[in-house]
């Protein structure tokens, strides 16, 4: 009897676990309906925890359905993030705040200073208009690929003074050749840090059509007197001043700094000035005699290049000499001229130079 009792005791208990499971079910059922009746919903619980990490499931197809299902939740997150943006945008209206730029591999590349702007593809031609307005009397032509010798004996024809070549590689000015006519000399430097007037901050407005005043700082040597002058003589000497512009040409450290202001008188007893631009350093190369002559020409001074000798201590004057030549040779590639003249007999048509007359 006592078995028997035990086994229907038994038996009851397992009854008794499987109607509680039945139970639980319906309980959670009826509990959200309480829940939603009462207009308080259940917090949604997560479908992975913080600490979740997807690769430490050992089980290939486990693991790729668990990824499936992360990679659905992100989607439907970044979904309901973008339509909550949307309503308040239509909220705000006009009001609403700029949408924000995507990162892309373009933007986000880092800056490289040899590619070229688009934009600045005449920059030299913008160089060249901007420093006829510094110079009076100046004029600008494109060089078309004529050779120096063909265009100096035009120019003395026509009676210019100076002769202004700017030479550019990638879109930026790089070298100037400076040669006074009809004897000489010329002077070849090197251009750098140019800046035009759109790239100056707080700079005036255009220039007038007065003649500058003109100042040369620290051109002390033998070599410096022959580089002023030469700087001297694209100016005419009987400056206007009533038109406050001045042209410095200041030297340091074997650099040229040229920079064009204009003064504003603030009181009696205060004077201030105002750059009006373009601005550029210059150095010198080679200073020779005549006009331009790259293949006989005789040079006066030249930069000597100190890691020329540091690199082969024991190099001849000969291979010297042809490495020079080489150098000077290079200016052929030169590409816009620029000329100034103080007094014109003729009137200059702007057609190219090389036209047979």
């Amino acid at each position: 009897m006592a078995k028997a009792g035990d086994k229907s005791g038994t038996k009851g208990k397992k009854g008794l676990k499987r109607k509680a499971t039945a139970e639980e079910p319906q309980e959670a059922a009826v509990a959200e309906d309480g829940a939603t009746g009462s207009g308080v919903q259940p917090p949604k619980t997560a479908a992975f925890p913080p600490g979740f990490s997807i690769s430490e499931i050992k089980n290939k197809q486990r693991r790729h359905l668990m990824f499936t299902r992360w990679k659905q939740q992100q989607r439907k997150e970044k979904l309901a993030i973008k339509k909550k943006l949307k309503k308040e945008r239509e909220a705000l209206g006009d009001k609403a705040p700029p949408k924000p730029i995507p990162k892309t591999i373009d933007n986000q590349r880092v800056h490289d200073e040899t590619i070229v702007d688009p934009n600045d593809e005449e920059r030299t031609v913008r160089l060249c208009e901007q420093l006829s307005t510094v110079i009076p009397n100046s004029h600008v032509y494109y060089r078309r690929g004529l050779a120096l010798k063909k265009i100096i004996p035009q120019c003395i024809s026509r009676d210019f003074t100076d002769l202004i070549v700017i030479n550019e590689d990638r879109k930026t000015p790089n070298g100037l050749i400076l040669s006074h006519l009809p004897s000489g000399p010329t002077a070849h430097f090197k251009m750098s840090s140019v800046r035009l007037r759109k790239e100056i901050k707080r700079r005036g407005k255009d220039p007038t059509e007065h003649v500058p005043e003109i100042i040369l700082n620290n051109f002390t040597t033998r070599l410096g007197h022959s580089v002023g002058r030469m700087f001297a003589s694209l100016f005419p000497h009987n400056p206007q001043f009533i038109g406050r512009q001045v042209a410095t040409f200041h030297n340091q450290r074997d650099y040229i700094f040229f920079r064009f202001h204009r003064y504003i008188f603030k009181s009696e007893k205060k004077v201030g000035i105002q750059e009006l631009g373009p601005r550029f350093t210059l150095k010198l190369r080679s200073l020779q005699k005549g006009t331009f002559d790259s293949k006989y020409g005789e040079y006066e001074w030249v930069h000597k290049v100190c890691a020329l000798f540091f690199e082969e201590p024991f190099i001849s004057f000969q291979k010297y000499r042809m490495r020079r030549k080489l150098c000077t040779l290079s200016f052929e590639c030169l590409y816009l001229v620029f000329l100034t003249s103080t007094s014109l007999k003729e009137p200059i048509s702007d057609k190219v130079f090389g036209s047979d007359d």
